[in-house]
């Protein structure tokens, strides 16, 4: 008899043990909560990763992003989607792709400054440049782009925009090419004068070891981070910080063909033109995309 009752409690213990919870307890309100938790909702794209993603951008472009790094970049210079940006020299609008529909779609502005043909006596020349921006401007017609503004930039222009209302000026490998014409401290006196108080100066550009001696004309397409410190300070900007967000250190800067020899350009030996001993390309195309600096400077608020 003492053996049945005690299987009998037993099983009522177990039943029990198994029985749900009544509904106002503890357990029965945490197993709910449990139950009935919405699940997490996907992350949200963000307006600049959306640029940076979208089909205005061709594949071929979206593939230089390992080097390039336009996020981290535009994050690191404190842009932000409702700026008024300006972009000098854009060349095939890498950046501007991005930029563009970037700012229209946060309420900001660009400024795509392209080459002034202003002061050029060569007819012939100016008829290129002239052709090159209209070019240029053709590719923009797409309301995702928003609307951008024009104006030039050379050693003979005028201001970059109306000056004071900028909240950030973009060059990306472009000292380089005004080292080479002999201009290259009137960008930044013109991106001063372009800029609101407090507004950044944001540079990339092909870096030169301090151990190399500096070409002045920068032929081969690298140049001295102290050097584009120094131009800055001399139009009154302060230096706010450096990243090595897009630094490469295979990348030793003393290339037969500059920094041409690298991707994404991979300039060769023309027809008929003896190779540089040791000549091969594939070396060059395993370094990658040329060691950049990335500098930010500050128009001091008044």
């Amino acid at each position: 008899m003492k053996t049945a009752v005690s299987a009998s409690l037993l099983a009522l213990a177990v039943m029990a043990a198994c029985a749900p919870a009544p509904a106002d307890s503890p357990e029965a309100i945490a197993e709910l909560d449990t139950d009935t938790a919405a699940p997490e909702a996907p992350a949200v794209e963000s307006p600049l990763d959306a640029a940076i993603a979208s089909e205005l951008r061709s594949p071929e472009e979206k593939a230089r992003d390992q080097w390039r790094h336009p996020k981290e970049t535009l994050e690191f210079l404190g842009v932000e989607p409702d700026d008024t940006v300006v972009e000098i020299w854009p060349g095939g609008g890498w950046y501007t792709n991005i930029l563009a529909p970037w700012l229209a779609s946060g309420g900001g502005k660009l400024v795509a400054v392209l080459f002034s043909p202003e002061g050029i006596d060569d007819a012939e020349r100016v008829a290129r440049i002239e052709t090159n921006n209209a070019k240029f401007k053709s590719n923009y017609t797409d309301p995702a782009f928003g609307t951008i503004d024009y104006s030039g930039f050379s050693a003979n222009s005028g201001p970059l925009t109306e000056p004071g209302t900028a909240d950030a000026v973009l060059t990306f490998r472009n000292i380089h090419n005004w080292m080479a014409g002999g201009y290259e401290q009137k960008f930044f006196n013109d991106a001063y004068a372009a800029l609101k108080p407090g507004g950044v100066l944001g540079v990339v550009e092909h870096r030169l070891p301090s151990t190399a001696v500096q070409d002045p004309k920068a032929s081969s397409g690298y140049v001295h981070e102290d050097y584009v410190k120094t131009l800055a300070a001399n139009a009154g900007f302060e230096f706010a910080g450096s990243s090595e967000i897009n630094a490469n250190p295979a990348d030793t800067a003393d290339h037969p063909f500059g920094v041409w020899t690298l991707p994404p350009v991979s300039n060769q030996p023309k027809e008929g033109e003896e190779a540089p001993e040791g000549w091969d390309p594939e070396v060059y195309k395993a370094i990658g995309e040329s060691d950049r600096m990335t500098l930010k400077f500050i128009k001091p608020a008044e």
